[in-house]
């Protein structure tokens, strides 16, 4: 099941070395590596998970007074699969949540109309918006809740637009769960079966299945039965010996090497946040890391931050105390010092979302 990654470690670690034997690494600092205005030019980069805050209960709220394109613009992301949490907000009684979902996709479909943004619904539309150098957004929802178990309501969240769905967050469905939750304890015996319904509903309409927050026993039950590679947007690996020790706090967060191999066997894609660095170089390390256990061609980026400066959750263009350049470029220009390759940082970028969202979502 592991994917020929062995070499990976001592390529790069020879690499550094060379690197430093040839007084390289200085010229690094003192100029942009030249391959870098290359690889961000040509790489449908893509953020796999990105949120927009929803004002549930204020159907007519004002608009955020931001510029969502100007700000995908800065952090050098062609798209954001963006998301919104149905029960961030604690329902009164049952079809509460599916009001909720409702209430974020109206909102969504103003906010989009008023910036001219649009949603990306196959892999055509993310390459021909990556041509013209317009940004959009795979609109996703973090949490089904809205589902309520009713299994036609997947139909109905693509026929407007949603492309990837997270069938768990923080709490069940209060009509048919769908999976444990890592963070809570475990109740239902891993993926029930209306979970299982969920993830095959999604499979024949073309969504992109995100297993985050499910417990390890719901994710192994999903990958036997799902018909398309699935993704794990934002997580990083548990800590191992001689690793920075990681907040405890975040612990059932993580991932083992065998559950990422897991994941990524089918094609799936692990999306690789920032908790646990504090600088971007910190942050490669976590991306190699999760590289040597899956291969790189099964590694993406997923911030789980807001592209809304002056929010409550982490602003994607300020992760890193003191980086001035955009999230991507950034991320590129030290994953080329690192020893990646271009085509690597490309497939890293997004190269790697993009195969899968078009084996599943469909290529036009």
């Amino acid at each position: 099941m592991q994917r020929s990654n062995s070499s990976r470690r001592e390529f790069l670690s020879v690499a550094a070395s060379s690197a430093s034997g040839l007084l390289i690494a200085p010229l690094r600092a003192a100029e942009p590596d030249s391959r870098l205005a290359g690889v961000l030019a040509r790489t449908i980069s893509v953020d796999l998970h990105s949120h927009v805050g929803i004002p549930f209960g204020k159907p007519n709220a004002a608009l955020p007074q931001f510029d969502l394109p100007g700000e995908m613009k800065r952090t050098g992301f062609s798209a954001v699969v963006q998301t919104w949490e149905v029960d961030s907000v604690p329902p009164s009684a049952t079809g509460q949540e599916y009001i909720h979902f409702h209430e974020a996709l109206d909102f969504e479909d103003r906010l989009l109309a008023a910036t001219k943004v649009k949603r990306a619904l196959t892999l055509r539309d993310l390459e021909a918006a990556h041509a013209r150098r317009q940004p959009v957004i795979i609109q996703a929802a973090e949490g089904a809740q809205f589902l309520e178990g009713h299994i036609e309501r997947v139909d109905e969240a693509h026929k407007r637009g949603l492309r990837v769905l997270q069938p768990v967050h923080e709490r069940d469905d209060r009509v048919k769960p769908m999976a444990d939750i890592y963070t809570r304890a475990a109740h239902l015996g891993g993926l029930t079966e209306f979970g299982a319904e969920v993830v095959k509903a999604s499979n024949r309409l073309g969504v992109v299945v995100d297993l985050t927050h499910m417990s390890y026993d719901a994710v192994k039950s999903a990958l036997k039965i799902s018909a398309h590679p699935m993704i794990f947007s934002h997580t990083s690996l548990v800590p191992g010996p001689g690793d920075k020790p990681g907040d405890p706090r975040m612990a059932p967060r993580l991932l083992s090497k065998e559950e990422v191999r897991d994941i990524t066997a089918p094609g799936g894609v692990i999306g690789v946040w920032w908790h646990g660095t504090n600088t971007v170089k910190e942050y490669v390390e976590q991306i190699k890391r999760v590289a040597d256990a899956a291969g790189v061609e099964n590694v993406g980026i997923g911030t789980d931050t807001d592209l809304e400066p002056d929010v409550r959750r982490l602003y994607t263009n300020a992760i890193w105390k003191g980086e001035t350049r955009g999230m991507f470029p950034a991320v590129a220009e030290e994953m080329l010092a690192s020893g990646f390759t271009p085509d690597e940082v490309t497939k890293v970028g997004g190269g790697n979302f993009c195969r899968l969202f078009g084996k599943v979502a469909g290529a036009r």
